[in-house]
């Protein structure tokens, strides 16, 4: 019988989560969803030195706006927790000891100084130092020394630690479910920490197994980044005797920058021009980076385009949403090979969704920016107005900047625009088009602009004058939706002001 499948996001609270992150927990997600299985959310925040304030808080903000349920985690609860690694710090010690006693695992009681000039020393030579199988025979740890001074060192000395003893001439077999078969050379690996006794917390690669087995965690899925880890990750399970309890693993291609030359950086979006980050960030010592919502993005649009970064559906098909990402994703179809992150296809996946929405879905992001430009409507006329923008939009702060002559008659004319299509004859087409807009009852679109053109086609006028004079009365700019529409959208009355303004506007 087959696991229930559990699977976890173990972000680290060093900074905002980066979009990578982001798509980690998306895929683990798809995948519990998908198998009826448990989604869970543990803070990995052993790592003090690097730990940065409000990140935990940002990761909880960022997870919640992409709509994620988490089923265990730190605000959830869980038979499993505690879910935040520094709250579980008591039972890291205990397990690291168990693998001294069993020959996997030694204490090392070398000073910082010491390492530091073996490894200037081997750089000298050409090479680099590492503490592993070929060297740790000759070092300062307890594989060289009878128990007796071993416990010595222990009770006087406070900056020891723990080190995994890699096996001499072995070649380790290992399974990705992404990757297929890997196989590793012992002897090309080093010795990891496991445990600090100086801070008395474990290294990730302790904290991450014990956690892992402790909340029966069926699938790793994590970044391509902790594969050289994987060697170590298979013998720390074979050292405690958990091989039947060893989660499956499957490691995620790298985004790459747009060039396609290395990994997406968290700095690269300010270099770029385009948001690395879910939600804004501004970092403890004041530094200000883009977000995916505030830069007016659907979360389901950024999931899909996230989706997208390596994985697809094996058709043509890419507008999908999280629903039918949960349908139709599996870990066969995700890439061994990076993905080129492309801001401007980002950009596209918004616009499709913003196209396809409801439109009673964008209204409450359409009142907050009414409410701050001062114009009140009624829901009707908001619904209205979304639909009539809803193709032109690409971001959500483009339903402000679509529709805002819908409420606010122009003052001024673009310049270029009055020059190019304005002569000494506006005037009078404009009095005409008055003349049709004041008698065609009921103001409907379609047969306004059926009337207006077979006016300027029958009296021999410039279509192309007549049109974009009339759309400068209206909107002040080359812009907008079909002038008729126009019209009919604000009104007879307010339409005749708007065209009577910009025929004063001539004259003078």
């Amino acid at each position: 019988m087959s696991r229930p499948v559990r699977v976890r996001f173990a972000p680290s609270p060093t900074g905002p989560l980066h979009l990578g992150g982001v798509r980690t927990a998306l895929f683990n997600y798809l995948f519990a969803r998908q198998n009826g299985g448990t989604f869970i959310l543990r803070i990995e925040d052993t790592d003090t030195t690097r730990y940065v304030p409000g990140a935990e808080e940002y990761i909880f903000e960022s997870l919640e706006w992409c709509g994620f349920k988490i089923d265990e985690g730190i605000r959830e609860g869980g038979k499993y927790g505690p879910y935040r690694q520094s709250d579980r710090k008591a039972i890291y010690l205990k397990y690291a000891e168990r693998l001294v006693e069993s020959g996997w695992a030694y204490y090392a009681f070398d000073t910082p100084e010491s390492l530091a000039a073996l490894r200037e020393e081997a750089e000298k030579n050409g090479s680099s130092f590492a503490y592993g199988p070929h060297t740790r025979d000759s070092l300062c740890n307890s594989l060289n020394m009878c128990p007796a001074e071993v416990e010595t060192m222990l009770r006087e000395t406070q900056d020891w630690v723990i080190r995994f003893k890699i096996p001499r001439g072995e070649t380790i077999q290992m399974h990705d479910l992404i990757r297929g078969d890997i196989s590793v050379l012992s002897e090309t690996l080093d010795d990891k920490v496991l445990y600090k006794r100086a801070d008395q917390l474990p290294t990730y690669h302790l904290a991450n197994i014990v956690d892992d087995f402790e909340m029966e965690i069926s699938h790793v899925i994590r970044g391509e980044e902790w594969l050289p880890s994987l060697p170590l990750h298979y013998l720390l399970y074979r050292a405690f005797g958990w091989t039947d309890r060893q989660p499956e693993f499957a490691h995620l291609p790298l985004i790459l920058k747009p060039s396609g030359n290395g990994k997406l950086s968290k700095r690269d979006g300010d270099k770029l021009g385009f948001p690395v980050f879910p939600l804004e960030w501004t970092s403890p010592t004041g530094e200000h980076s883009h977000g995916y919502r505030e830069d007016g993005y659907l979360p389901e649009a950024f999931l899909n385009m996230l989706a997208f970064l390596g994985w697809n559906p094996g058709d043509a098909e890419e507008f999908l949403s999280l629903e039918q990402l949960i349908e139709r994703f599996s870990l066969e179809r995700v890439s061994k090979n990076g993905a080129r992150f492309d801001p401007e296809k980002a950009k596209w996946f918004n616009h499709v969704h913003l196209a396809n929405a409801p439109a009673e879905r964008l209204i409450p992001y359409f009142e907050a920016q009414l409410q701050e430009h001062g114009v009140e409507v009624d829901s009707e006329r908001k619904l209205q107005a979304i639909k009539l923008v809803q193709e032109r939009l690409t971001f959500l702060g483009d339903l402000w900047k679509e529709t805002d002559y819908f409420w606010i008659a122009p003052t001024a004319y673009e310049e270029k625009a009055v020059k190019k299509h304005c002569n000494e004859q506006t005037p009078s087409y404009l009095q005409a088009i008055l003349s049709l807009v004041a008698n065609i009852n009921p103001l409907q679109a379609e047969p306004l602009e059926a009337t207006i053109k077979e006016h300027i086609t029958a009296n021999s006028l410039p279509m192309g004058k007549v049109m974009n004079a009339l759309r400068l009365a209206l909107v002040g700019e080359s812009r907008g939706i079909d002038v008729a529409t126009i019209i009919a959208f604000v009104g007879k009355e307010e339409a005749m002001r708007r065209i009577e303004a910009f025929v004063a506007f001539l004259a003078q």
